[in-house]
């Protein structure tokens, strides 16, 4: 059965440390999404990416500012 792709909010990172800091930010502030593999369509340099809601980039966005956490990227794409 296929599924219908829905967008979603993707967040990469220039490195695999800030891809994990951001999994144990996320999830100690109670926040949604999961760790993926990069999707094709970007480019991004740890090969790892945070994907969450698109309603929920606001309040990630701001809880890594918070943790002082980078970001390579952020994106709204279709998966």
């Amino acid at each position: 059965m296929l599924h219908a792709k829905a967008p979603a909010l993707v967040i990469s990172f220039a490195s695999a440390v800030d891809a994990m800091q951001v999994e144990k930010n996320c999830r100690a502030e109670g926040l949604p999404g999961r760790l993926i593999p990069v999707p094709r369509e970007i480019t991004a340099g740890c090969g790892l990416a945070w994907k969450a809601a698109p309603e929920d980039r606001d309040s990630i966005l701001t809880s890594l500012k918070a943790a002082g956490i980078s970001w390579q990227g952020i994106y709204i794409i279709e998966l």
